[in-house]
């Protein structure tokens, strides 16, 4: 029993001398050695010879397969060459081993991978022809009529139809060019054309060549003197307090006209320009919610009281028309747009040219969009001011979390968009 297994036992080095050996190459990594091709069109004969070349200006000391190299090579009829380089690829690298059968040992060695690609000796110096537009329209035209559905076909039938015959064209070439000559003479030119488009915008009077803000649009061109100086203010002396002021103006449900008298009595003294300002910015406020009643100015006159008649017969003449059939004055949205423009001019001139948008636009329970767009249209630009522009216009840390249209000189005023043709 002892015999029988230890003629079972492995023999050490029996089986271990069938086993093959991995090694890598000792020859220096920058070395030349071989390389991989494929050739994916054509095969070249095996008498065909080819070489390796590498780049000008290489780093020599990189290993050989990372070298810029190309290999080509030539048969009677073909020539053989890379196509983009040595292929490379991450986490893949290939290899080409020699196998010692005296020693039993693969070496190893790193090679690139090359795509050869082909071309004819005598069609190298051949140009391909180029085929005209009408010509491929003509071979793609007999395609679809051969093999096309009958919509592809009716379709080109009617391309067919419709063509226009250039050749016939020429002699009443000229004859158009004169005629379309004499039809744009009258047309205006870009110039003429922005200087219309600017003169009937729904804003006040402007100064298209301002160098401020201040001289863009001129007080008494919003507010004609005459209902400047009619404006009552003499009861505020006698107001103590914020409240009582508020209730002194045509309108007193607004924040923002809240805000401006409280930052008006907070200074030293009071600025009877800026408070007339106000109160006729609220005159406004309250004539354009009592717009159902313009057409009957003695209802209006009860809705405001205090309003002299010189400043709301004003308000009327320039932001109301009147109705034919009637004979009665009522306000239209070209009107009420005018309205809102000429209070947010004004709005400006109290803000330092930087105006509240949110609020303005709660107060008027309107969007913000359309206030932004109102504004946009007197040349204004809707941001958040910066810190040194809030120092400038001594406005606090927290007024910069609010958007404000902000008016600057050269004034630009908002392009008209080309609306594109339906197909």
């Amino acid at each position: 029993m002892s015999a029988a297994l230890s003629s079972k036992k492995r023999k050490r080095g029996a089986e271990d001398a069938d086993k093959t050996t991995l090694a890598l190459s000792t020859q220096p990594a920058n070395q030349g050695g071989p390389v991989l091709a494929s050739f994916p069109s054509l095969e070249p004969p095996k008498s065909t010879a080819f070489k390796c070349y590498v780049q000008k200006g290489a780093d020599k000391s990189a290993p050989f397969e990372a070298q810029p190299t190309i290999v080509a090579g030539e048969a009677e009829t073909v020539e053989f060459f890379t196509a983009d380089g040595p292929l490379t690829s991450t986490g893949c690298s290939y290899m080409i081993g020699v196998h010692d059968k005296r020693t039993n040992t693969t070496t190893l060695r790193p090679v690139p991978l090359h795509i050869l690609t082909r071309q004819v000796k005598a069609l190298k110096n051949l140009r391909p022809i180029e085929v005209s537009t009408e010509e491929r329209m003509a071979q793609r035209n007999k395609l679809g009529e051969a093999f096309g559905t009958k919509k592809a076909q009716a379709a080109i039938r009617a391309r067919e139809r419709n063509r226009v015959d250039v050749d016939a064209m020429k002699n009443v070439a000229g004859h158009l060019q004169d005629t379309i000559m004499q039809n744009t003479e009258t047309l205006p030119t870009a110039d003429e054309a922005k200087a219309t488009a600017d003169s009937s915008r729904l804003i006040p009077p402007y100064n298209a060549d301002a160098q401020s803000p201040k001289e863009v649009y001129a007080l008494h061109d919003i507010i004609p003197e005459a209902e400047f100086n009619a404006l009552p203010i003499s009861a505020f002396k006698s107001a103590k307090s914020d409240k009582d002021r508020i209730a002194l103006l045509p309108y007193s449900r607004s924040d923002w006209l809240r805000l401006q008298i409280k930052l008006i009595y907070s200074a030293p003294k009071a600025n009877k320009t800026d408070l007339k300002i106000v109160y006729y910015i609220a005159t406004m406020m309250a004539f354009s919610k009592n717009s159902r009643n313009v057409g009957d100015k003695e209802a209006l006159q009860q809705r405001l009281p205090g309003v002299p008649p010189i400043v709301l017969d004003g308000l009327i003449s320039r932001f109301a028309e009147t109705e034919r059939s009637t004979n009665k004055p009522k306000m239209t949205p070209q009107t009420e747009t005018t309205l809102l423009t000429y209070m947010f001019a004004l709005c400006l001139q109290i803000e330092d040219f930087a105006a509240d948008v949110e609020t303005l636009a709660h107060d008027l329970s309107m969007a913000p969009t359309k206030v932004s767009g109102l504004f946009k249209s007197l040349g204004c630009t809707i941001k958040k001011l910066g810190p040194n522009e809030l120092k400038e216009r001594g406005l606090p840390d927290i007024a910069g979390e609010t958007k404000r249209a902000v008016l600057k000189v050269p004034l630009e005023f908002p392009k008209n968009r080309v609306k594109r043709a339906r197909r």
